[in-house]
């Protein structure tokens, strides 16, 4: 294994570590030898320092403004961050060098660093974590078309560019050989899998549950995509036309729909049943998960989530939680028997599928330790993460059978020549 080969990782829609697929990666990377920096944005509450060293990596973040109103804001936010990461892969060029850029979507425009430094003798790595086009549709509704067309270029553009693709499913890899046109060989699987060591059930704490028997529990951002207002629908259904009042809701997480799921809270008059708790760390996150009872993923049906894995299933499984989901290809592919899975964008069956779960306590712990044992044995990031490596192994290992064919080519040559001088010193001395 190539102890001395260097990383250069590249993200623009977190930052580092906050995102926690990328430094999962840079940890993975670092840990099997590799020496590993990164760029990103600096973020708004955490991670707001222009460089750090932590845990042996060396990451350089910049100022990005990310509030997008109108398609000129959309531009401008990916030409900023396209030239402060241009400005400071030079800077690490020159301090830290290195041999591979490895670039996670969204957005698909980093393929032209890529293309830039692939002229330089580096490798690109095009690491896709959603499809940038499809995400696009979904925030702004199928307007800005151009934009659209342009963000399907880039992807297409990408996947030429790059000497490895690399995808969080089976489905998005299906696009990147359908729709991207790439070889099978060329395209691996490094599923999103949860650090399943940080995840250990605490001491229920009932407390947290608000005077209530019981408290589903929703995780992650909260954009337009997610689906976190039908998480508010159900609820009303549950409370104000079931009449149930024995539930609480904790929604733990941050985004652009934040605002509008607290007025919608309001307008529900939910506020009594639920608690806004915001981006916590890691220990508050297992406090919440020890004491729920559910998990919810809402992520409604549609181009984007059909092909998309949601870590948040899985981190619910990882903390033996039962799982209610939409029914979604790869979310009933990570879930499987540790999920009721709701008719698609149906908030009356999703309220149906929490009710069964809430009725039935012998069947929340059966769909939780299914769920926890199908982490520890298939998708945690530590048997995802082989193949990570493995992808990195496979992509150097084409640069040492071209060195090798090269020695044997060189030493030909120098056989062919070596043989000619001993033949003509031959010939001359017959001559004399």
């Amino acid at each position: 294994m190539p102890r001395n080969k260097k990383v250069l990782l590249l993200v623009e829609n977190l930052s580092v570590p906050a995102d926690p697929r990328v430094w999962r990666e840079a940890q993975t990377l670092r840990q099997h030898g590799y020496q590993v920096s990164i760029i990103c944005p600096r973020g708004e509450t955490r991670d707001t320092e222009s460089y750090v060293y932590l845990d042996g990596i060396s990451i350089y973040r910049y100022t990005l403004d990310t509030t997008i109103h109108k398609s000129i804001d959309y531009m401008r936010e990916y030409a900023v961050a396209m030239l402060n990461t241009l400005r400071l892969s030079f800077k690490i060029w020159r301090r830290h060098g290195f041999d591979v850029i490895h670039a996670a979507n969204p957005p698909d425009t980093f393929f032209m660093i890529g293309l830039l430094y692939r002229m330089l003798g580096k490798k690109f790595i095009f690491d896709q974590h959603d499809l940038a086009p499809e995400m696009f549709a979904i925030k702004f509704q199928g307007r800005m078309k151009l934009i659209q067309r342009c963000l399907q270029l880039c992807e297409t553009l990408s996947y030429k560019t790059a000497n490895l693709v690399i995808t969080t499913n089976e489905s998005q890899k299906r696009n990147a050989l359908k729709r991207g046109g790439c070889a099978p060989e060329k395209v691996v699987v490094v599923r999103n899998g949860p650090d399943d060591t940080r995840f250990t059930v605490l001491t229920p704490e009932p407390e947290l549950k608000r005077g209530r028997p019981y408290l589903l529990a929703y995780i992650g951002v909260m954009a337009s995509q997610d689906g976190v207002d039908y998480v508010l629908y159900a609820l009303n259904e549950l409370i104000n036309k079931r009449g149930r009042q024995d539930i609480g809701l904790v929604l733990m997480g941050d985004g652009d729909q934040l605002t509008l799921l607290k007025n919608l809270t309001e307008d529900l008059q939910l506020t009594d049943y639920v608690h806004f708790a915001g981006w916590v760390g890691k220990h508050d996150l297992l406090r919440y998960l020890s004491v729920a009872d559910i998990g919810l993923c809402p992520d409604p049906s549609n181009q984007l989530n059909d092909h998309s894995t949601m870590l948040k299933t899985m981190e619910y499984m990882a903390m033996g939680l039962p799982v209610v989901a939409f029914d979604l290809l790869e979310t009933r592919y990570s879930a499987q028997e540790a999920a009721l899975y709701a008719t698609a964008n149906r908030v009356e069956d999703f309220a149906d599928k929490i009710e069964i779960l809430l009725a039935d306590a012998a069947l929340r712990q059966k769909m939780g330790n299914y769920g926890r044992q199908r982490i520890e044995e298939e998708l945690s990031w530590n048997q995802t993460s082989k193949h990570l490596i493995s992808a990195y192994q496979q992509l150097f290992a084409q640069d040492n059978t071209a060195n090798v064919e090269q020695v044997r080519k060189t030493s030909a040559e120098q056989v062919v020549t070596e043989t000619g001088s001993v033949a003509d010193n031959i010939s001359v001395s017959t001559t004399e």
